[in-house]
C-alpha cells in the first residue's frame, strides 16, 4: 500500500513537470538551449546590461512592482525617482524633455501622433514608417502625404530619404505642417537629417524622426549623429532594441528648440499608456543610458563597432557573400549569399549552425552587432558563412516577398477607410479593392497595405501568409 502510494505521488510529480502551460514550457526550453544571437534585444541574454541591474533583475519577482507603491514615484505625472531619471536622461541627450515608455516605441509614436496631430492636419510621412505611426494617424484622422525612400532594388530594401524629395513635396503643398521619417532604416541606411531639418524649417514644418534603431548614436562619435543634434523636433529611441534595456523599454525626446507642447504629450501618454507601468522596465531604461555613458558601457559600444568592422573585413574573403555598404550604421550588417534567398540563408544558419539573425528579407539577412555580442561569436559566424559559401548551395527564388517596395496609391483617408463598412475577401479577389486594414510583417513592421490603399497585383507576393483581406464594402 505504501509502495503504491509512493508510486502514485512520483507519477503525479512527473506528470506535473511534463504538463506545464505552453508558454512557460517554451521559455524553459529557450533558456536551456540558447542560440548564437545577432538580433534584438541588444543586451544578448544580459551580457550588455548594467551589472547592478543584472543582479537586481535576477530577483525579478521581488522588484516586480508598479508606480503606485513604495514611494518610488509615479510615471503620469512624473514624480519622485522616475521624474529624476527622466530629467537626467534629458540632460544626457540634450533634450528639453524625455519621456520613458514601457510599451515599446509603439507607445511613443502613438503619443506623438495623438499629441501633435488632429483631424485633416496634413503631414508628410516616409513610406517605410513603422505600423505604429499609421495606428496613431488612424486615431487622429490626419491626412497623410507619402515620401518614398530611395529603393535599393538589388537588395530589395529601402535606402535613405533624399532631402530634395522632401523639399519638392513641401514646395508643392504648403499645407503640410509636419514631416515624420524613419532614420536609420531597419537595415541601417542613414538619411541626411541635418539637411532635411534645414528644409523643414525653411517651410515652417516640424520634424519627427523615428530613430528607434539608432539608440546608440548619442553615445559614440564613431556612429552617425543623433537627430536631436541634427535639428529634429522630436526623436524616438527603442532602447530595448540595441541599447541594453529590457524588451518594451523605450523613450522619446523633445528637442530644446522644439515648439511641441510638453503638456499635450503628457495628456496623450495618460490616455495611451498603461496605468500600471513596470518599475523593472523603467529601471532598465534608467540603468541602460547611464551604463552606456560609463567606461564599461563605452567599451561595450566600441566592441560592437569593432566586431562589425571585423566582420566586414573578413566577409570580403568569402567568395559568394556580399555586404551592404554606403552611408550606414555599421553595426547593422545586411548580407546576401549568391544563389540563396534571404529566407533560405536564415534557415540554414538557424537549423545547421544554431545561429539566429535579426531577420530575413527577399534577398538577404540582417545581422546586428550588439553591445552584448562577443568577438568569438563573430568568428563563429564568419566560419559558418564560409562553409555555406563553399558548398555552392542554390535554391529556387520563391514568389515570396518581405519588404513592400510599392508606391502606395491612396484613395481614402486612413481613418475614414479604417472605420468604413468592410468585408473580408479572398486575397486574389482583393485586387482593385480598397484596403481597410493595416497589414505589416514584424519585423520590421513596415506596412504592406494600409487603410485607404488601392490593392494591386503587385501586392500579392507580399501577402503569402494571408488568405483573406479586409476591404471596404462596395
Amino acid at each position: 500500500m505504501t509502495k503504491n502510494l509512493f508510486k502514485k505521488i512520483k507519477n503525479l510529480i512527473k506528470n506535473q513537470e511534463h504538463d506545464l502551460p505552453p508558454l512557460l514550457n517554451a521559455m524553459i526550453n529557450y533558456k536551456k538551449a540558447p542560440m548564437t544571437a545577432f538580433h534584438i534585444p541588444g543586451h544578448n541574454r544580459g551580457l550588455g546590461v548594467h551589472p547592478k541591474f543584472a543582479s537586481l533583475a535576477a530577483d525579478a519577482l521581488c522588484v516586480d512592482t508598479t508606480d503606485e507603491f513604495d514611494n518610488l514615484g509615479t510615471l503620469h505625472p512624473a514624480t519622485g525617482a522616475i521624474k529624476e531619471a527622466q530629467e537626467l536622461a534629458a540632460s544626457v541627450f540634450g533634450a528639453k524633455s524625455t519621456f520613458f515608455v514601457t510599451g515599446g516605441s509603439t507607445i511613443a509614436n502613438l503619443a506623438l501622433a495623438f499629441g501633435l496631430t488632429g483631424p485633416n492636419d496634413e503631414i508628410l510621412v516616409g513610406r517605410n514608417c513603422h505600423r505604429s505611426v499609421l495606428t496613431g494617424l488612424i486615431i487622429t484622422g490626419a491626412k497623410v502625404n507619402w515620401i518614398i525612400p530611395k529603393k535599393l532594388n538589388d537588395w530589395a530594401i529601402f535606402g535613405a530619404i533624399e532631402p530634395e524629395c522632401i523639399e519638392e513635396k513641401l514646395k508643392h503643398n504648403r499645407n503640410i505642417k509636419l514631416v515624420w521619417i524613419t532614420n536609420p532604416t531597419y537595415e541601417g541606411n542613414v538619411s541626411d537629417i541635418k539637411k532635411i531639418a534645414e528644409i523643414t524649417k525653411k517651410y515652417k514644418c516640424s520634424l519627427i524622426v523615428d530613430e528607434a534603431h539608432g539608440s546608440l548614436w548619442n553615445f559614440s562619435d564613431r556612429l552617425p549623429k543623433s537627430a536631436l543634434i541634427e535639428g529634429a523636433d522630436a526623436v524616438v529611441h527603442s532602447f530595448h532594441k540595441t541599447a541594453g534595456a529590457m524588451t518594451q523599454g523605450s523613450m522619446f525626446h523633445l528637442s530644446k528648440k522644439s515648439s511641441f507642447s510638453k503638456e499635450k504629450i503628457e495628456q496623450a501618454l495618460k490616455l495611451l499608456h498603461t496605468t500600471s507601468p513596470s518599475l523593472l522596465l523603467l529601471t532598465s531604461l534608467d540603468a541602460s543610458y547611464s551604463y552606456l555613458e560609463s567606461e564599461k558601457g563605452q567599451k561595450l559600444i566600441n566592441n560592437a563597432i569593432d566586431n562589425a568592422l571585423y566582420f566586414r573585413s573578413q566577409a570580403k574573403n568569402i567568395e559568394n557573400l556580399s555586404v551592404l555598404e554606403g552611408n550606414i550604421d555599421i553595426t547593422k550588417i545586411f548580407i546576401k549569399m549568391k544563389n540563396l534567398n534571404g529566407i533560405h540563408l536564415e534557415s540554414i544558419l538557424e537549423h545547421d549552425y544554431r545561429i539566429e539573425v535579426e531577420s530575413a528579407s527577399d534577398e538577404g539577412v540582417l545581422i546586428l552587432s550588439n553591445i552584448g555580442n562577443t568577438r568569438s561569436e563573430f568568428e563563429y559566424l564568419i566560419k559558418c558563412l564560409k562553409e555555406i559559401s563553399d558548398k555552392n548551395l542554390s535554391c529556387e527564388k520563391k514568389d515570396i516577398k518581405i519588404m513592400p517596395l510599392i508606391d502606395p496609391e491612396i484613395v481614402m483617408n486612413l481613418r475614414e477607410a479604417y472605420f468604413a463598412p468592410k468585408e473580408s475577401v479572398n486575397k486574389n479577389q482583393a485586387v482593385g479593392r480598397i484596403s481597410s486594414e493595416v497589414i505589416a510583417l514584424c519585423p520590421p513592421g513596415i506596412s504592406v497595405l494600409l487603410p485607404g490603399e488601392l490593392i494591386k497585383k503587385e501586392h500579392l507576393p507580399y501577402l503569402f501568409n494571408f488568405d483573406k483581406i479586409e476591404v471596404i464594402k462596395e
